[in-house]
């Protein structure tokens, strides 16, 4: 096992470097069209070598990131890190976006307190109309 990876399949890339928790999730999204590799779409079994520059989409996170290292492998998040380079236009993308959800959810009035249960059946039977 000593030897060094020249190729990869993508799914189990993408598992590795912890973008997906599951391999079939990584499926999932690449046959989704939600994981596209040097600006095409792939199929989850598609060789990935360094250097490789991937767009992957999850919920509203886009990340671009360039392959800089491989495994076959999931390992400690320390090492996941060191498997890809995330472009600087696209970690500042997913800043503006998490602070934009921010200010969005600020502008949203919370409640104050969980409702009880009495409270619970008022709005139940307020929703009802009786």
């Amino acid at each position: 096992m000593g030897d060094r990876l020249d190729s990869v399949r993508l799914d189990r890339w993408l598992w590795a470097a912890r973008f997906f928790k599951t391999r079939r999730l990584a499926v999932e999204a690449v046959q989704g069209g939600k994981v596209d590799v040097d600006g095409g779409r792939a199929k989850p079994s598609r060789a990935v070598k360094p250097g490789d520059r991937l767009t992957i989409t999850k919920g509203q996170q886009r990340f671009e990131v360039i392959v800089r290292d491989l495994a076959q492998e999931r390992g400690p998040a320390k090492v996941a890190e060191t498997l890809y380079e995330e472009t600087e236009e696209s970690r500042k993308r997913r800043e503006e976006q998490a602070q934009q959800r921010r200010l969005a959810a600020a502008a949203v009035p919370r409640p104050d307190h969980r409702p009880d249960k009495r409270e619970r059946r008022r709005l139940s039977a307020f929703k009802k109309g009786s």
